[in-house]
């Protein structure tokens, strides 16, 4: 998801056409047909990206083998997220009655509320998120209303080379103390995706969260940056990457540079998603099978704020079938459907329990750790303007890092342009 508008008009013009993530509440801009469909049932159809894991086919299959007259059709997208975002932004500005239910990245949601293009999920539209991680109950949500289903989640990890590091470093200072040993056997010490693309704004806002930071205030509209802890912990990635304990090309890594120089033996500490494990572990190449394992993000004093990542379920308020499209928006949020999603995806599952479900724990070793990841994680800016903010984010983050402006200039530059954003 790699923006690049600039100004208040560009930025206007990207959320009415081509934006690429966001998230949502409803009846802000635009007609919003809540009624539109209601109680009326159908076949509908299921918009989602590629589905690399082969998880969608077989499970809209058992539903179409149990609801004979409200067949779902899979709408299978592209496989890059700004080709996703923007198919569903073309569907809902034309108020296509046939995208129903649509798959939306956890920052899209805001932005697709705040048209008017998703259904409320309140009154007969209601869904119990009682068993959810409550963080991705709040990535759900916006101003005060839930507009999505938790699917999927995601949060950070730190991945390390146990054979070299016995125990895992629970702060950000004690890992840095350990870089030492990376020099000892000519590695780099710890990375995570610095590339000026989403990756960045992950790990920046990462970084600002864990020092007690807030990028936006929580009407999602307001900047909140320019402060004393958003200062250190951007200082963290600044100095870091100064002092070498972040190598120079990581300033050019996103996930999978990232991962395979974990994968190859040349780094010790990553930072990065949960689909790695399964990938440093069975990778024919990878050089660290059985020498790595994870641990949660170091903060300054315990576990650091992850960023939330995954992806939402949520109804189009143009459905035309809506009764038959809150039924199957039940169905692929239910306890069968989670773990799917886990065991045959490497997914992260939106319901507590199943962190502590051995059977799952024992095919996923890395779900404790997820779960604590998961339970600190923050998500990223709520806010109908986020691909301004997030762009905001990133070149301002790059150029702290790089040393191309200060620490203190960048959050004051990237307060003014989240400010413009809003205005």
């Amino acid at each position: 998801m790699i923006r690049r508008t600039t100004g208040l008009a560009a930025i206007t013009a990207s959320l009415g056409a081509v934006v690429l993530l966001a998230a949502g509440c409803g009846g802000g801009g635009g007609s919003s047909p809540a009624t539109q469909g209601a109680g009326s049932r159908g076949p509908i159809t299921y918009v989602q990206g590629k589905d690399n894991s082969g998880v969608a086919r077989p499970m809209i299959d058992r539903w179409n083998a149990a609801h004979p007259n409200e067949k779902v059709t899979f709408k299978e997208q592209a496989e890059a997220a700004d080709a996703q975002h923007d198919d569903l932004v073309q569907h809902f500005q034309a108020k296509d009655a046939n995208y129903d239910v649509v798959d939306v990245d956890v920052v899209w949601t805001a932005e697709f509320a705040a048209k008017g293009w998703l259904q409320p999920l309140k009154g007969d539209y209601a869904l119990d998120t009682s068993k959810m991680i409550p963080a991705t109950v709040k990535a759900a949500t916006y101003n005060g209303t839930l507009y999505a289903a938790p699917k999927t989640s995601d949060g950070g990890m730190l991945y390390y080379r146990k054979d070299l590091v016995p125990t895992p470093p629970k702060t950000w200072d004690e890992m840095m103390g350990m870089c030492s040993i990376a020099k000892q056997h000519q590695m780099d010490c710890y990375a995570g995706q610095f590339f000026k693309y989403e990756g960045l704004t992950v790990n920046a806002s990462e970084a600002i969260n864990t020092a007690g930071g807030q990028i936006v205030k929580d009407d999602g509209k307001t900047p909140a940056v320019d402060s004393p802890e958003s200062a250190k912990g951007l200082s963290l990635l600044a100095d870091a990457y100064k002092n070498g304990n972040i190598p120079q090309q990581a300033i050019t890594y996103k996930e999978e540079e990232s991962r395979h120089s974990f994968q190859d033996g040349k780094l010790l500490f990553l930072r990065n998603w949960p689909y790695v494990f399964n990938l440093a572990s069975t990778d024919a190449s990878s050089q660290v099978k059985d020498k790595f394992a994870v641990a949660p993000l170091p903060g300054l004093t315990g576990p650091g704020a992850s960023s939330l990542g995954g992806h939402n379920s949520a109804m189009s308020s143009y459905s035309g079938h809506k009764a038959t499209a809150y039924d199957f928006l039940k169905f692929l949020v239910n306890d069968e459907n989670e773990r799917w999603y886990a065991t045959q995806g490497s997914l992260a599952p939106s319901l507590t329990a199943l962190y502590d479900d051995q059977t799952l724990v024992s095919k996923l070793a890395y779900l404790p750790v997820l779960k604590i990841s998961i339970q600190n994680a923050v998500p990223r800016p709520v806010t109908p303007f986020y691909p301004a903010v997030t762009k905001a984010i990133e070149d301002n983050a790059y150029a702290a890092i790089k040393g191309d402006k200060t620490v203190q200039q960048a959050l004051k530059d990237m307060q003014a342009a989240i400010q413009a954003a809003g205005s």
